[in-house]
């Protein structure tokens, strides 16, 4: 296909996915009272347990536009969620003429990993969110009040679930690096400690308050995940070896692996 063709396509889908955003930025808009009450969930929990024990913990907006900016963010980000499916959709479809059948094939299996994978990161710290936010509220002084900017809050909410989903995501990275060639699985499973100290690591440092609870909270699940992924990887590579692929662990880092020439066009 020639560069003005591939423009044309580009432009095309990028208009598609532009006129997705936009309605899905209209459906925020609509429903913004429903959606903020589901993101301050959380929040008004903290509060209500605050309140019992006699501290004021209160989420407030200090500027004359911050209610209109707020009310703009949470259409934005509806829209990007909502939308996501149109706009993947179109990126699938400008990147699919330059992959092989089976690449096609890998992709869509991961894709349909991925999407519940992320989900259930997502939920998970919209669970523990409540509990970290308590934990750090406990640490304020006595007579002093918890006054927290809304997009303050916002911020530390997306950051929380974009954490928790991509650390759910990294079991998949794992199995596509097998599926690709690059790591067997006996490989992944003589890094078994580093694995658990790796995970530890990031649990302790994406968890809002590095406590052990929450802490446990979000590396018992990656663990089990990684379990499952270094077992799919080790299937893998008994089917390799079945067809005859070879174990890329037995070839020298100097000497050529085999090569499948005879791939699908």
């Amino acid at each position: 296909m020639p560069l003005v063709e591939h423009l044309r396509e580009l432009r095309s889908r990028l208009v598609k996915a532009g006129l997705a955003l936009i309605a899905g930025m209209v459906v925020g808009w609509i429903y913004y009272d429903a959606i903020f009450a589901w993101l301050a969930a959380p929040f008004n929990d903290v509060v209500e347990q605050a309140r019992a024990e006699g501290r004021n913990v209160t989420l407030a907006l200090t500027g004359v536009a911050d209610p209109f900016i707020l009310q703009l963010q949470i259409a934005a980000l509806t829209g990007l969620l909502l939308s996501s499916p149109i706009w993947l959709y179109q990126l699938w479809r400008f990147v699919t003429p330059g992959l092989h059948r089976h690449e096609r094939r890998w992709a869509l299996a991961f894709v349909a990993v991925a999407v519940p994978l992320f989900a259930s990161g997502v939920a998970l710290a919209y669970v523990v969110l409540p509990y970290g936010l308590e934990i750090l509220f406990g640490f304020t002084p006595q007579n002093v009040e918890n006054i927290v900017a809304v997009d303050r809050y916002l911020s530390f909410f997306i950051r929380m679930v974009i954490v928790f989903g991509v650390g759910f995501l990294a079991p998949l990275l794992l199995v596509a690096l097998n599926f690709a060639g690059i790591l067997t699985g006996r490989r992944l499973l003589s890094w078994w400690r580093w694995i658990i100290f790796a995970t530890c690591i990031f649990a302790a440092v994406a968890t809002p308050t590095g406590d052990p609870i929450n802490m446990v909270l979000l590396a018992a699940p990656i663990l089990l995940l990684m379990s499952i992924a270094i077992g799919v990887c080790l299937l893998n590579d008994r089917r390799r070896a079945r067809k005859g692929g070879g174990d890329y662990s037995e070839w020298d880092d100097d000497e050529a692996s085999p090569l499948d020439l005879h791939e699908d066009a």
